[in-house]
Order: structure tokens, then C-alpha cells, then sequence
């Protein structure tokens, strides 16, 4: 696992906005990130809504174009590169399955439209079987396949999601919170059935969510965004026992425990203050407006993200 199978470098994405004057604004999604993802691991991305996770992991597929920074598969810079020939390589598993599959199509046809794109199956014959292979790797009967998305739950429409990803035999996987709109029964099923394929596959996952515990479960390694930046990277037992940055204590401290004596006795830490907008992010480092530790400095510059310990890393001016 100690091949670099994906990597960025200093990743920004800026949406341009109309405003009432002729200065132009900005929102900025995401700002410097540079990460790498090892072959066969898992990667979890996590931080609260409008962080910006969502946007990285379509900025490196290129579902939407970067600002600037660069993108690198296999050593290779695709940051220009047509994306065809990668498409079949790099897949994603979109957070809304209702409304990412298409409700005139069949599951067949949405399964079979990336490979007739790739040219996967040399005859009908081989298409179908092709599809009724992959649908019952994700847990769907063959006969679903002539079927349409609305007539599935929640759950069994993301599973058809997961097919349509796994159609054209891909090596890395954004998974963009593919559970946060199941119910909590259908999660734990859809994590793992995406370890298993992970297991029997090969695959490579970069997965994104807001729930730390669900993250901490899945990945090897977590990275925390606030407002488009990384603020902390380290492996997932590491980041969970020795949590630097005062934002990843905050989302560690509210993790339930299923323990009411240990619940009792843990300290909550509670944010003061609104999220502060993208269009005008504060000075220095973007957390310094709610963080309970905040010094001078912390409004002036802005921390240098750096290995704090091995393969620890962090962008805080106390640490």
C-alpha cells in the first residue's frame, strides 16, 4: 500500500459570483490542498456542510475543472488531459441516489451506458450478463435490471449507483457521502459492502462525510477541512486518540457514546460564533473566529500545515 496511486497538488476551486458592484467575488470552495492516496487504501474526508469536501473530489475527477494546482494518477499529471481514458480508472458514488439516476432509463440501461461508452462487452449477449453480474455483486436481483429507479428504496437505489461506478472495472472510487441520505440500518449495510469490494476488487477510496465515526470506521487514514482548507491528515486510530487541531477535537468531542456514565463525564466543546462566509473568508487561519485557543498571531498569519509527528500532519499556530 505504499504506492501513490492519486495525488494533488495545491488544488484550488473559486466560483465566480454576480454582485451589485463591478469588483469581482469569489467563492472559495477550496483552498491549497495537497494530499496523496496510496493504492488499495481509503482516504476519509470529513468536516461540516459547505467545507468544500464535495467540490475536491469532483475537482479531481475534473467533474468540474480546478482553479489552479494540479492532479496526478499513477505518476501521471491529467490535469489537461482528456478525461475518457480515465473515466474507466476514476469513478464516483454521488451522495443523492434519486437524483443522480436518470428516471427514464432502466437500471440496465444505466448500468450499460458506460460500457457501450468503453466498448466493455463484445456482443448483447456478453452486455447482459455483464450487468446481471454486477448487479448481484451489490446485492440486486438480475431481474431488477428492466426496472426503473423510483420503483427502489433509498437504499437499493444507491446500490444501483455503486453498479453503475463499478460497470467499468475502476481502480479508485470517490465515494461522495453516499450514506448521509440513508437510513442508519441501510448505512452500516452500504459501508460494508463497500469494504468487502474494496477487499475482493483491489479498489482505491476516497470517501467523503460529515460523520467522523462512520469515517473512523471505514478509512486508514482522515483528512478535516474548515472552510477550504486542510486543517489536519493523520491515520484514523492516531487523528482519533491524539485528535491537534482544536477543530478536530470539536468534532470528536460530539461523537455520541454509547455509554451514559461515559457520556456524563466527557467534556462537550461548544463553538461560539456563525461559519464564517467563503466569499470572504477571514485573515489567517480561517478557525481563529471560533476557536477557543485563538491568539494574535492566529488572525495575522496563516499556519503552515506541516508533519507535526510521523505522518501527522496539521495547520495550527498552537500546536
Amino acid at each position: 500500500m505504499s504506492e501513490i496511486l492519486l495525488e494533488t497538488q495545491h488544488i484550488q476551486k473559486y466560483f465566480p459570483i454576480k454582485t451589485n458592484s463591478f469588483k469581482k467575488s469569489y467563492v472559495q470552495a477550496v483552498e491549497d490542498i495537497s494530499i496523496q492516496i496510496k493504492k488499495g487504501e481509503t482516504l476519509g474526508l470529513v468536516g461540516e456542510s459547505g467545507c468544500g469536501k464535495s467540490t475536491l473530489g469532483r475537482s479531481i475527477l475534473r467533474l468540474i475543472e480546478p482553479t489552479s494546482g494540479r492532479v496526478f494518477y499513477n505518476g501521471k499529471d491529467i490535469t489537461k488531459e482528456k478525461m475518457l481514458p480515465y473515466r474507466r480508472k476514476m469513478q464516483i458514488i454521488f451522495q443523492d441516489p434519486s437524483a443522480s439516476l436518470d428516471p427514464r432509463m432502466t437500471v440496465g440501461e444505466i448500468v450499460g451506458e458506460a460500457i457501450d461508452i468503453h466498448k466493455l462487452a463484445n456482443s448483447k449477449k456478453d452486455r447482459t450478463d455483464y450487468i446481471r453480474n454486477i448487479l448481484n455483486q451489490v446485492g440486486l436481483n438480475s431481474e431488477h435490471a428492466n426496472r426503473y429507479p423510483h420503483e427502489f428504496s433509498g437504499g437499493q437505489q444507491q446500490r444501483i449507483g455503486i453498479a453503475r461506478a463499478l460497470s467499468v472495472k475502476p481502480e479508485f472510487i470517490v465515494c461522495d457521502e453516499p450514506i448521509s441520505a440513508l437510513d442508519v440500518s441501510i448505512q452500516s449495510q452500504i459501508v460494508n459492502m463497500l469494504e468487502d469490494m474494496q477487499k475482493d476488487l483491489g479498489l482505491t477510496y476516497l470517501f467523503i462525510a460529515h460523520d467522523i465515526s462512520v469515517v473512523k470506521h471505514i478509512s486508514n487514514r482522515i483528512g478535516v477541512m474548515y472552510l477550504g482548507t486542510m486543517v489536519e491528515l493523520a491515520e484514523s486510530y492516531e487523528l482519533n486518540r491524539n485528535p491537534l487541531h482544536p477543530y478536530t477535537q470539536t468534532l470528536l468531542s460530539a461523537v455520541p457514546v454509547p455509554d451514559p456514565k461515559k457520556s456524563r463525564e466527557r467534556k462537550r466543546i461548544m463553538l461560539t460564533g456563525e461559519i464564517p462566509s467563503p466569499i470572504n473568508p477571514p485573515t489567517g487561519c480561517r478557525f481563529h473566529t471560533r476557536c477557543p485557543y485563538a491568539k494574535p498571531i492566529c488572525s495575522e498569519q496563516i499556519p503552515e500545515y506541516k508533519e507535526v509527528s510521523p505522518e501527522h500532519y496539521c495547520a495550527c499556530h498552537i500546536v
